[in-house]
């Protein structure tokens, strides 16, 4: 139907007069085509068709008989691994520190579980299957081992809040670390991915306050190859360079996920029978009798 059929078709009973149909359809592409006519840029000229559009929908929908339009369909924004990362690291930054007189992390490969519970002052508990369901207190203070650096639960409480600033921090003590391979000294490829992996650390398994959490995550985002996964099991997924993924709540910013842990070429770190880690972490105030 053209537009000369469409104004008869909405129009009240019995055809006007020709000369009527003639200056509507005259008007009607006036407006469309504007006049008089000169040359817009794209963006002058995008927006003289949607007010042309918007015009001409007014008039059709104001004739009798017509029926109003559909109302629009809101489409939902294609979630992306960054965005996952940077809504964690919103709920992560406004989320209360931690409550609890123990760091609790459990670590799951395969029918495998180890379970450690940290103190503020670095003394430490764990439950592993040789223990008989027990938890057996280590001998010496705990430090919390980042790729280039150990830090007590005081030098964590005081890392950087800015993700810049957080990552140049990591980055100045992975190079001073001396880490090496079997090969040599890392590369500088791999004193990144050693700085991504001390990033995932502090979201995951490391008593971080919330500005150090909210940092890491807004840091990790920046790496090229973030991509999501979607919806996961217990979160959203994101994949991370290398083929590591972390698996995010974002009711909480918390991270439990699997494929968590980087090698220095940035693979995903397995267990010798092939099964990936998962891990949990929070705070508490109780041990397992």
């Amino acid at each position: 139907m053209n537009d000369l059929q469409t104004l008869r078709a909405a129009l009240v009973p019995g055809d006007p007069a020709q000369d009527v149909v003639d200056r509507s359809r005259h008007r009607l592409q006036n407006r469309m085509l504007g006049a008089p006519r000169k040359r817009f840029r794209p963006f002058a000229l995008g927006a003289g068709l949607v007010a042309a559009a918007t015009a001409a929908a007014v008039v059709v929908a104001t004739l009798p008989g017509t029926p109003a339009p559909a109302p629009p369909q809101a489409v939902a924004p294609a979630v992306t691994g960054v965005a996952v990362l940077l809504a964690a690291a919103d709920v992560a930054e406004h989320t209360p520190a931690g409550a609890g007189k123990y760091w609790h992390v459990t670590t799951k490969v395969d029918k495998d579980t180890w379970e450690y519970w940290t103190a503020a002052d670095g003394q430490e508990w764990y439950r592993v299957a040789r223990t008989g369901g027990k938890a057996v207190q280590e001998k010496r203070p705990r430090t919390y081992r980042l790729p280039g650096a150990e830090l007590t639960v005081k030098q964590i409480l005081a890392l950087p809040t800015e993700p810049t600033a957080l990552r140049n921090w990591l980055a100045d003590k992975e190079a001073h670390s001396g880490d090496r391979t079997s090969k040599g000294p890392y590369t500088a490829d791999q004193r990144e991915l050693a700085v991504l992996e001390a990033l995932i650390s502090l979201v995951s398994t490391v008593p971080a306050p919330p500005a150090v959490r909210a940092a890491a995550f807004r840091a990790i985002a920046v790496y090229p190859g973030v991509s999501a996964l979607g919806d996961v099991p217990d979160g959203q997924g994101v994949q991370l360079p290398g083929g590591g993924r972390l698996v995010v709540d974002p009711a909480t910013g918390k991270v439990d996920g699997k494929s968590m842990f980087l090698d220095v070429d940035g693979k995903p770190v397995h267990s010798v029978d092939g099964g990936d880690f998962a891990v949990t972490a929070e705070w508490t105030d109780d041990l397992p009798k």
